[in-house]
């Protein structure tokens, strides 16, 4: 039996599986499977990038899972490497050739850019231009912070439909996600179980990792249920969409395991509590 996310609905009236999987640093030599496998399991969500050079084994693998495309919610993003408006249509055309689709679930921007903001601004207007077209469903930002946001908002028409940050335990994105409620964009959270701070220590013997957070252990153990599963749910109870990334096919089936149980509001409470106040990834504002 394969489990299936639940739906959030976007500002648009599309909907988008809360839960997907992503695939920053998977190899290509592993992309395709993985990307298999989560179809196999259960998973309607697919988050890739032009900048992850895995689009076409992601496109391979939703071939080889046999699934129909209808039922899919693929989502690339455009590599800062190609803002501007002409070169950002030329991207998504390169982007949808390598995947073999014909359409876009969900378009996003990778980085605010704000040292360039003008490019910034005439890629999500090419990207406008693309979902009136009839060529993405939804279209969305990356790594905006409130003020990125709404300086976008100032000089386009369309409202983001999704904003893809940096978020969990430790860094759980309180002013972002508000921002992002205001204007009925969904907050959707990259790294989800805290990876970035492992994969991107700045100090590797001092590595802060949510997943072996004695609170997470502690509820973990009391629900039977994994670290990791704690945290995803931890998402799922704040109304996000989550991402994880595995390669691994019996951490992407247990990544998918979220179904048969709820936190209580005292453990989502619990859990919010761990924030630190820094993030693990990249500044949007230097990129």
């Amino acid at each position: 039996m394969t489990a299936r996310s639940p739906l959030l609905k976007l500002n648009n009236g599309v909907e988008m599986p809360a839960l997907g999987l992503g695939v920053y640093q998977s190899s290509p030599q592993e992309t395709a499977a993985a990307v298999s496998t989560a179809i196999g399991d259960g998973y309607r969500l697919i988050d890739t990038a032009a900048g992850y050079q895995n689009e076409k084994e992601v496109g391979d693998g939703i071939v080889r899972s046999g699934a129909d495309r209808g039922e899919l919610f693929v989502t690339t993003k455009l590599w800062t490497a190609d803002y501007g408006y002409d070169s950002t249509l030329r991207a998504f055309d390169t982007s949808l050739t390598k995947l073999g689709l014909d359409y876009l679930d969900l378009y996003l921007l990778h980085w605010p850019k704000p040292s360039a903001f003008d490019a910034t601004v005439a890629s999500y207007k090419a990207a406008e231009k693309l979902l009136a077209d009839g060529r993405v469903r939804a279209i969305g930002v990356c790594n905006h912070n409130p003020d990125h946001l709404q300086n976008l908002l100032d000089r386009t028409d369309v409202v983001p439909a999704v904003n893809q940050v940096e978020l969990h335990p430790y860094f759980i994105q309180s002013e972002v996600r508000e921002a992002n409620a205001r204007h009925g964009i969904v907050t959707q959270s990259w790294s989800p179980i805290g990876g970035v701070n492992v994969y991107m220590a700045a100090d590797p013997n001092a590595v802060k990792n949510p997943l072996r957070d004695p609170g997470v252990t502690e509820l973990a153990t009391r629900y039977g249920k994994t670290p990791a599963q704690v945290l995803l749910r931890w998402h799922l109870e704040h109304g996000l969409s989550a991402i994880p990334k595995s390669v691994k096919a019996h951490r992407i089936a247990e990544n998918i395991d979220l179904f048969d149980f709820a936190l209580t509001p005292d453990d989502v409470a619990a859990i919010d509590a761990l924030d630190t106040g820094v993030r693990g990834g990249p500044d949007p504002d230097n990129r």
